[in-house]
C-alpha cells in the first residue's frame, strides 16, 4: 500500500512541483490551495504525512496545524516564505514536526518526508510488536539464547555452531542478537535498522539485506535455503531460531 502525503499550497507553481515529485517517489498524493479545503482533505484523506504552507488564504497554516493536530497524529512539514525564528517556534508550538524556509532543496525536501514516514512506520511497528503474545518475546538476561546447535552468549558477546565460535563482526551479533530477542516477529527492515544501527545511519534498508546475507553464510546450514532468518516478504525478516 502506497504511503499518503497531503500538500498544503496556495502557489500553484510550487504545489504542482510538489505533486509531481512525490508521485515520481512512489507516494499516494493529494493536494490542497488554501487552509480550509486542507483540513476537509485531510480529514478525508487520512494522511500519513502532511506538507503544510504557513501563508494560506483563509485560514493559515498555523490554525491548520493547531486543528488537525487535536484530531490526527501524521507528521508535519511546515512551509515558510520567511526565515523568521518566531514563525519556527509557533509552527512547533502548534505542533509541527519539521519546518522548512523557501526556497529550498527538493532533495533535502523529499529526504525529510522519507525520514517523518520512517518515523511512522517505526511506531506503528512498535504497536504491532507490543500485540503479539509475550511469549514470542525473550526475555533481555545475560542468560545464553539456545536455539538447537545455535547459542548465543551474550555475557561473552560470543556465538558457537555446533560448540565451535562463528566469527561474527560487531553489528553481525548485534543484528542476531536483536533477531533471536524477538524470535517468531516479522521485522521491517526500517525497524531492525533504527535498533541495530540507530537513527543517524544514512546507509538505508540495504544495508540490512546486506547483513543479513553475511550473517546467513555463518550460521545456517544451506544459506540459499535459510531456516532460522527467514525472509517476510514485503515486510523484512524473522528468526525462527
Amino acid at each position: 500500500m502506497k504511503e499518503k502525503v497531503l500538500v498544503v499550497e496556495d502557489d500553484a507553481t510550487l504545489r504542482e512541483t510538489l505533486v509531481y515529485n512525490l508521485t515520481r517517489e512512489g507516494y499516494e498524493v493529494s493536494a490542497a490551495r488554501d487552509g480550509h479545503n486542507a483540513v476537509a482533505a485531510a480529514r478525508e484523506k487520512a494522511p500519513d504525512v502532511i506538507i503544510l504552507d504557513v501563508m494560506l488564504p483563509g485560514i493559515d497554516g498555523f490554525e491548520v496545524c493547531r486543528v488537525l493536530r487535536q484530531e490526527m497524529s501524521a507528521p508535519i512539514l511546515m512551509l515558510t516564505a520567511r526565515d523568521d525564528e518566531v514563525d519556527k517556534v509557533v509552527g512547533l508550538e502548534v505542533g509541527a514536526d519539521d519546518y522548512m524556509t523557501k526556497p529550498f532543496s527538493m532533495r533535502e525536501l523529499m529526504a525529510r518526508v522519507k525520514a517523518l514516514l520512517r518515523r511512522v512506520r517505526l511506531i506503528r511497528e512498535e504497536v504491532a510488536a507490543e500485540q503479539q503474545p509475550p511469549i514470542t518475546r525473550t526475555v533481555e538476561t545475560d542468560e545464553p539464547l539456545v536455539f538447537g546447535n545455535l547459542v548465543i552468549d551474550q555475557a561473552r558477546r560470543e556465538v558457537r555452531l555446533d560448540g565451535q565460535p562463528a566469527k561474527l563482526k560487531p553489528k553481525e551479533y548485534e543484528l542476531l542478537l536483536f533477531l533471536a530477542r524477538n524470535r517468531g516477529i516479522a521485522l521491517s527492515r526500517d525497524l531492525i535498522l533504527e535498533r541495530v544501527w540507530g537513527w543517524t545511519h544514512d546507509g538505508g534498508s540495504r544495508t540490512v539485506d546486506v547483513h543479513v546475507r553475511w550473517l546467513r553464510e555463518k550460521i545456517e546450514p544451506d544459506p540459499a535455503n535459510a531456516r532460522r532468518i527467514v525472509t517476510v516478504r514485503g515486510i523484512g525478516y524473522r528468526f525462527e531460531g
